[in-house]
């Protein structure tokens, strides 16, 4: 299946002390991290930002994946990380948040922190509940792609949303609910006040839930839900950088 321009995944190797996993969201591709991981290629971290299967390619094709293909591919781009540097960290953005917990809680000490940008363990929308019931039923519904406030900036993601892997994904978030108390890795929460995909109760839950005894709040003001590609990238960028280097005590480079 050919992968659409531009969702392609990427990684650098630079320091051997400090590796860094991302994480792209549902229905998402590597694009919305890769100013993240340029970003940090500049600061001397070894990176690595999978296409997770099923996406950058068709939506009908993402259909055809569920949660255990996803976190395979992330769990298998963390263990390669783990064989070169002394410390990973896993970064997330929304589903890719989802998927980093998940690491946190099967891994434990092996992760050495989290970022989580706006991630996913919940929904409110009633419409959810039906997922499950639509799924053998109703292939797609209209997308969630693009909610960004930067004038002229857009998401390489797909405009339908794939019925049957958002049935999935909802049964990833209840997995790792159950589980966030196994997570005290270092945490830097990053949440934007505005979202109209990922409700502002899901990060509320995972910063109650979780046990990190370093967990950093950090709210995103003038950004929407991706916000890697938002108003406030600078920010979120620099402030993970100086996560990563109080958390290990040395410079990356």
């Amino acid at each position: 299946m050919p992968v659409l321009a531009g969702a392609e995944p990427f990684s650098h190797t630079g320091s051997t002390e400090v590796g860094v996993l991302l994480c792209h969201g549902f229905t998402g591709t590597p694009a919305s991290m890769r100013p993240w991981g340029e970003h940090l290629a500049t600061e001397g971290f070894t990176l690595s930002c999978p296409r997770l299967p099923g996406h950058g390619t068709t939506w009908q094709e993402c259909n055809r994946t569920r949660w255990p293909d996803w976190y395979d591919r992330v769990r298998s781009e963390f263990d390669s990380l783990a064989r070169r540097c002394d410390s990973v960290f896993v970064f997330g953005l929304s589903m890719g948040g989802t998927l980093a917990l998940r690491l946190a809680e099967e891994l434990g000490p092996a992760v050495a922190g989290l970022v989580l940008v706006n991630p996913s363990v919940l929904t409110l929308r009633r419409d959810a509940k039906l997922l499950a019931v639509l799924a053998p039923f109703l292939a797609s519904v209209k997308g969630v792609a693009g909610d960004i406030a930067k004038p002229g900036v857009t998401e390489l993601a797909y405009d339908r949303t794939p019925v049957r892997a958002a049935a999935s994904l909802s049964r990833l978030w209840k997995v790792v609910r159950q589980d966030l108390h196994k997570v005290n890795q270092p945490l830097l929460l990053a949440h934007s006040i505005v979202d109209h995909v990922v409700e502002p109760v899901n990060s509320r839950v995972v910063a109650e839930s979780v046990r990190s005894r370093e967990l950093t709040d950090l709210p995103l003001r003038d950004s929407y839900h991706v916000a890697t590609l938002d108003n406030d990238a600078p920010l979120l960028f620099e402030r993970s950088v100086a996560f990563v280097r109080a958390v290990r005590g040395v410079g990356a480079r």
